[in-house]
């Protein structure tokens, strides 16, 4: 039996966040109602925070008045910006996927998080999960302090998914002090730069392509570009 293909899609431009959401929502309408293909979209955002059905007014402090953005995901505050990368994934949860059985959330989110530690394997991180603690955390070798280095935040409207996972390549760590990063207070971030690597944007899509096939057990197709503009929203 040969694996089922899976839709990949990359914005190579900064991706204003409302057309982002506004995508995302529709093209998970389309795929619980069959009218379009499952897809991991990647992006890049310009500087912004974005809100989670869990954050507090307190954790925000946004020095430099960055837009903000109710997500309608899960989570607390969460920081995107240029050298991050994130990873929209739209699935139909309502039904298997390897590892994921249907209609478990649960489940769904820790493929998304062995997903990004199998991907950080490929660049020598140890990626790893704490209870209590959203996200993939790595310990810095020149302070031996954990920090985050991949926030993960997921929204499921009648079994299909939206948002997904974002990765610190080598954003303006600075940025996030705007925020309490997911409410945790007692840990800091981390990015691939601060940890010492030089890795690219086409490095890192390259093995969260191998993991996901790895993870998920779907092949992902070569990337298709999505150029994201108004008129795109009308377009699959």
């Amino acid at each position: 039996m040969t694996k089922e293909q899976i839709l990949w899609e990359i914005s190579k431009n900064q991706a204003p966040y409302p057309l982002a959401l506004d995508r995302m929502e529709r093209i998970s309408r389309d795929i619980r109602s069959d009218n379009a293909a499952e897809r991991v979209w990647l992006l890049e955002h310009p500087p912004l925070f974005t809100s989670g059905t869990s954050a507090k007014p307190e954790d925000l402090f946004n020095p430099h008045h960055y837009p903000t953005y109710h997500a309608g995901r899960g989570g607390q505050w969460t920081y995107h910006g240029p050298g991050q990368r994130t990873a929209y994934v739209m699935l139909d949860l309502a039904r298997a996927h390897a590892q994921v059985p249907p209609r478990d959330l649960r489940a769904y989110v820790h493929a998304l998080e062995s997903w990004v530690i199998t991907a950080l394997a490929h660049f020598g991180l140890k990626g790893e999960v704490r209870e209590g603690r959203v996200g993939v955390w790595v310990t810095d070798p020149a302070t031996g302090r954990e920090e985050k280095i991949a926030a993960i935040g997921v929204r499921v409207s009648r079994w299909v998914s939206w948002h997904g996972v974002a990765i610190n390549l080598c954003p303006d760590m600075a940025d996030f002090d705007g925020i309490v990063p997911c409410g945790i207070r007692d840990f800091g971030v981390t990015s691939f730069r601060k940890l010492g690597l030089t890795t690219t944007l086409e490095e890192l899509d390259a093995a969260l392509m191998t993991a996901w096939e790895k993870v998920f057990g779907s092949v992902p197709s070569p990337l298709r570009e999505v150029e994201l503009s108004e008129a795109a929203l009308t377009q699959g």
